[in-house]
């Protein structure tokens, strides 16, 4: 205990002592050399104290700053890459959109030129320029703001612009200077040149001198001249204000003060100066765009996934050379870019001239006559003009009015002035009237994302509608009825009354479906009722299972992140739900029942090829095979003779497929999902603002929005032989194997005549017949039943014969 307190009562000691000082200083009755004294004794120890201070505060700092490890990475810094399931890049994780170039293929001038603008001691100092810090100082004292960074401070701040920052504050002083003596002792002075020049901005998206020269003058960085060089280098004291594309004048001057220091500083002669500052700078501008890939956001999703791993594995995805291995399919995603492409643009042209004209009649049923019509119409004039209570809440939305009024602009005054700034409102009507879609495929067998598309062009709209966009699923949601109605026991003849019923809520409210068409007050089934989208019948068949069990089955099949509110209109899709679950969960009903979550990254390896770390996704049996094999019988239903026919009709796919349309409420979301045994593809067609919808009920369901985009991507995958289209879903319980013309026929006969499930009792089994009779020409119709199925076995087995030998003589003949 005495030791402990020896250091507190050296401090008091200390401390009483610096009083004292203080004291004798304002002590008139001291003699004025004593006073003095003191007063030069109380400031020394106020330096020291400030001193000490500043040392315990750099010391804090110190672990606030890029460590050595980190800083020798930046100067080797590689991109990490995302590689397709078929060896192609897919996209480059890169910090900044740069192109890094070493210090000989940076022309000569450049070098010099920055040298003798920026810091012509950089050869000197280790990082800290304290002639130029001390006259920086003196010159900001008299009035004249001047910055005294070196080149290292400044690349400092370009690396890590985050961690340093560019605030004028003490704290972001010290971890700049910190920095840049750690720079120093990580690099040499060419690769800290090599670095500087290419990690900082341009303006228009450009860093580093390579993307610069390139958007400014439109050649590489080595084959810039001596007044390119000074004008890119005279923007580092301001790239906006010495923008030459803008302010050529300012640039121009700026060059020459470049051009000036050059001379100062011996790399330009004096002669050569008088003949450049004279001389125009002549652009060749062309913004430099960003590769996106063919799956941008695709990319996207796995580099939000990709920068946490890799966190959280002492891993940076910008400089560490990972490659990154996928399970997209690259020629499925091109494929799947064209038909997204293709049938938004036609769709588009649809949306136009209906809200573009006052007529609310249906024009027609085929695409080409609007696009033909579009050319005579102005889009959406129509809709622009009588809602116009619509639009002007379009307006109050908007960045623009928001940023006005929140600086204290008047609302009425801000509405009538952005109403008439044309370039404002024609952005605004680009923007509102732009139909988007989302689209998936996936293998149900392994959970395998194999294509994505999240709109029709991530420049335009990098919102993702696979993944994050929740839109109500209408109809395709009615499966996870009919399937927790088939757990719960319910047989799919099960029938119904088509007819309007009422039924009273909770609250005492009532709820009453009804159809486009009107009820026929006739029996039907539940597989009818599914096949057909019947709303009169999933509302009964809802009625008998509930809520809470139809949103169970639903979140085992995978409608596992969106919430379903549990009430009966769930029945029909009221809950917004995403693509990407709902093809999760379709792919559940495809795979026999077995729940794969997607699965979009295989493995990870360094930039050695290292495997670093591999993924694979589990099988969960999620519901029963019996019930997912009865679902894809009801659904395929749906494809041959129910609202997904155009498939067949339309497309030509002859596949064993099954799928569902669904539309919601005043056509705002068409979705359709089409299963396959190798198979699983979606697509959500809409605006972005859901108060913005198709005009006409035929183009606003999805059997005419939606299924167009997955039949058209079917289509030309099965064409590129991309799937093996002759795969088939395992048959439920009363289907017969394979699917010749003659399986409807049985299916028919043993409705006629074979056994039946009922309710009543079994009758009493009867005597077995005698042998002989058996063996003669009496034959039950059980056993032609048994012949026919054979029969059509052995048919299915011919066709597929038939098929592979022309597949070989194909083949042969390329």
């Amino acid at each position: 205990m005495e030791n402990e307190t020896v250091p507190d009562s050296a401090m008091r000691r200390t401390l009483q002592r610096v009083k004292g000082y203080f004291i004798t200083v304002r002590d008139a009755q001291q003699a004025l050399p004593v006073r003095i004294r003191a007063g030069f004794k109380a400031l020394i120890s106020l330096g020291l104290a400030g001193v000490i201070i500043l040392c315990l505060y750099v010391l804090a700092l110190i672990p606030l700053t890029p460590s050595i490890a980190d800083l020798s990475k930046a100067k080797v810094e590689q991109p990490s890459i995302l590689v397709s399931v078929d060896g192609q890049r897919l996209a480059t994780y890169k910090r900044f959109n740069r192109e890094w170039v070493p210090l000989n293929r940076i022309a000569p001038h450049v070098v010099k030129a920055l040298i003798a603008t920026e810091d012509h001691r950089f050869y000197q100092h280790y990082g800290i320029d304290f002639y130029r810090l001390g006259g920086a100082a003196l010159r900001t004292l008299s009035g004249k703001v001047e910055g005294g960074s070196t080149i290292t401070q400044q690349l400092a701040r370009n690396l890590y612009p985050e961690e340093i920052g560019r605030s004028r504050s003490i704290a972001r002083k010290i971890k700049e200077t910190i920095t840049a003596l750690k720079i120093e002792h990580a690099y040499t002075k060419d690769e800290i040149l090599e670095t500087y020049l290419n990690t900082v901005p341009f303006l228009y998206n450009a860093f580093g001198i390579e993307m610069a020269a390139r958007t400014y003058f439109d050649k590489p960085a080595v084959k810039l001249n001596m007044l390119e060089s000074a004008t890119l280098i005279g923007m580092l004291k301001g790239t906006s204000y010495y923008n030459p594309v803008f302010n050529l004048e300012r640039a121009t001057s700026r060059r020459n003060v470049v051009l000036a220091q050059m001379v100062k500083h011996g790399a330009l002669t004096q002669e050569s100066f008088e003949s450049l500052k004279r001389r125009p700078i002549r652009l060749d501008f062309e913004r430099q765009k960003e590769a996106r890939g063919i799956a941008p956001h695709f990319a996207e999703h796995v580099r939000k996934w990709l920068v946490e791993w890799a966190d959280q594995n002492d891993y940076n995805i910008y400089s560490d050379g990972l490659k990154v291995y996928t399970t997209l399919d690259s020629r499925m995603q091109a494929i799947a870019n064209q038909a997204v492409a293709r049938q938004m643009n036609a769709l588009q042209a649809v949306a136009d001239v209906e809200w573009g004209i006052p007529s609310e009649r249906l024009m027609s049923t085929s695409v080409w006559t609007y696009v033909d019509t579009r050319q005579r119409v102005r889009p959406f004039d129509h809709f622009w003009k009588t809602r116009s209570n619509l639009v002007d809440a379009f307006v109050r939305e908007s960045g623009a009015y928001r940023n006005r009024t929140a600086n204290g602009e008047d609302p009425a005054a801000v509405l009538a002035s952005l109403r008439a700034d044309k370039e404002f409102m024609t952005a605004l009507r680009n923007e509102k009237t732009r139909l988007e879609a989302g689209f998936l495929a996936l293998d149900p067998t392994s959970g395998d994302v194999k294509a994505w598309v999240g709109s029709r062009d991530f420049n335009t709209d990098q919102y993702d509608h696979v993944a994050r966009a929740q839109r109500q699923p209408g109809s395709t949601f009615k499966p996870f009825v009919y399937g927790a109605a088939l757990d719960g026991g319910m047989a799919p003849d099960q029938t119904f009354i088509d007819e309007v019923r009422e039924f009273k809520m909770r609250d005492g409210t009532v709820w009453r479906p009804e159809d486009i068409s009107r009820p026929t007050g006739r029996p039907m089934t539940a597989y009818e009722g599914l096949m057909y989208s019947k709303n009169t019948i999933t509302a009964q068949v809802m009625e008998r299972i509930g809520p809470e069990k139809t949103a169970d089955f639903a979140r085992r099949a995978g409608v596992r992140d969106s919430r379903l509110h549990a009430v009966p209109a769930l029945a029909l899709g009221t809950s917004p739900v995403t693509l990407a679950e709902m093809a999760a969960a379709y792919g559940t009903l495809a795979g026999g029942g077995s729940y794969r979550k997607p699965m979009l990254v295989t493995r990870i390896e360094d930039k050695n090829g290292k495997v670093l770390v591999e993924f694979s996704t589990k099988a969960q049996q999620a519901i029963s095979k019996r019930t997912s094999e009865e679902l894809v019988k009801m659904l395929r239903g749906a494809v041959n003779q129910g609202t997904g026919q155009a498939i067949r009709t339309q497309f030509g796919i002859r596949a064993d497929v099954a799928g569902k349309t669904g539309t919601t409420q005043d056509n705002t979301d068409g979705w359709f999902l089409l299963m396959h045994p190798r198979l699983v593809t979606g697509a959500w067609v809409g605006f972005n603002d859901s108060r913005v919808t198709m005009r006409s009920s035929y183009w606003g369901q999805g059997a005419h929005n939606a299924l167009p985009v997955v039949g058209d991507f079917f289509q030309r995958t099965a064409n590129a032989r991309l799937i093996d289209t002759r795969a088939q879903f395992p048959r439920a319980r009363d289907e017969l194997p394979g699917s010749s013309v003659w399986g409807p026929v049985v299916d028919w006969l043993e409705d006629l005549f074979g056994d039946k499930p009922s309710e009543s009792p079994p009758p009493p089994a009867r005597q077995p017949e005698p042998k002989e009779k058996q063996q003669g020409g009496d034959r039950t119709m059980r056993d032609i039943l048994k012949d026919l199925r054979e029969f059509e076995r052995n048919a299915e087995r011919t066709r597929r014969d038939i098929e592979k030998i022309f597949e070989d003589i194909r083949k042969a003949v390329e």
